[in-house]
């Protein structure tokens, strides 16, 4: 078997447990595979301060994915390698198209998350998220330049129903994909965490049979196929499950470990 020499691991869902915690299981995992000499990183659709504060907790010095791949940036020193936001012109079609649903919809700029009503929906993703909610009169108003990108809360079907609407018209322009059953994003057709994993690779020079990618959902998908090895945790979606190279027998962080232990470690930290 290759040397595993990057592992890039998803939080909401996969390294993250049902509280939204690291385990002390985890730290510990991660800790051995750093120690090994393997880079390890994150990559989630969470904005980077959201993301930073986890990278910070299991002391990780290196670039992370955030923003589902639009941004690549170093957790302690916050500085920027790669960034590939959504052409306003495109943003501000997406936004109007979405008012007329009437479903939740935050925009992202300057790592600040933006939404134009106090809504339940909004306070919980800035609880969950730990960022402040800003309340802005206008969205399309206060963009003078390309957000990061913009996501749409509301319930599955009305989703499936939007994402119908709109893939037809945005198809081979912005990229469009849920991150949960109840989260569509819209992002820069090239921001996807496996093109960022892909840039990543090329940084570290590590070829993509060198890299464990573990995930759980549709914005997953990119980065688990690129890697040489892509991991999907046991909660995952079937749909997901089916292009996976390995489903762990556990969930969330647990099924973390037991991939790092299998294919990078090589045997359980325990041991």
């Amino acid at each position: 078997m290759t040397k595993i020499k990057l592992v890039a691991v998803d939080l909401d869902d996969t390294m993250l447990s049902r509280e939204s915690t690291i385990t002390r299981r985890v730290k510990d995992a991660v800790a051995a595979v750093r120690a090994a000499g393997v880079y390890f990183t994150i990559s989630t659709g969470r904005m980077y301060p959201s993301a930073a504060r986890f990278a910070r907790e299991l002391e990780i010095d290196l670039p992370l994915i955030v923003y589902q791949g639009a941004l690549v940036k170093n957790s302690f020193s916050g500085e920027v390698l790669l960034y590939r936001p959504l052409p306003l012109a495109y943003a501000r079609e997406i936004i109007k198209r979405v008012r007329e649903y009437g479903y939740h919809l935050n925009g992202y700029l300057d790592d600040r998350l933006l939404v134009e009503r106090d809504s339940p929906e909004g306070r919980r993703y800035a609880a969950t998220s730990g960022v402040e909610l800003e309340v802005v009169k206008d969205l399309i108003a206060i963009l003078d330049r390309d957000p990061t990108k913009l996501l749409v809360i509301a319930e599955e079907p009305q989703l499936d129903r939007l994402k119908a609407d709109l893939d037809p018209v945005y198809r081979g322009k912005v990229h469009i994909v849920k991150s949960k059953p109840y989260f569509l994003e819209f992002s820069h057709i090239n921001a996807t965490k496996g093109a960022a994993l892909a840039y990543l690779a090329g940084y570290f020079g590590v070829h993509r049979e060198e890299i464990m990618a573990i995930g759980d959902s549709f914005n997953d998908l990119e980065m688990l196929e690129y890697a040489g090895v892509g991991v999907v945790v046991a909660n995952a979606r079937e749909e997901i499950k089916k292009i996976a190279d390995y489903v762990t027998s556990q969930p969330y962080g647990e099924g973390v470990v037991e991939a790092l232990e299998r294919f990078v470690l090589g045997h359980s930290i325990h041991d």
